[in-house]
């Protein structure tokens, strides 16, 4: 999924994909401890799935906050 088509996504749908790629970036740690993953490639491409889905959250996040931010102000 690249970026455009996770920003359609609603946040508790972005959450679940989050939790569902934190569990197979565990599960690929595993298979390369146990031998037997052999594209090796697919641990990165989760950890930057992982990262995607953090920073759109943490987009949201922000957003949300808005003009709440008092640093600076005085």
């Amino acid at each position: 999924m690249n970026t455009s088509e996770a920003r359609l996504l609603s946040t508790e749908e972005l959450r679940t994909k989050l939790a569902d790629a934190r569990q197979e970036l565990m599960n690929l740690r595993f298979q390369v401890i146990t031998g037997q993953l052999t594209d090796t490639s697919r641990l990165k491409q989760s950890r930057r799935l992982i990262a995607r889905y953090e920073t759109l959250l943490r987009e949201r996040e922000l957003a949300e906050e808005g003009g709440k931010c008092t640093v600076g102000v005085g």
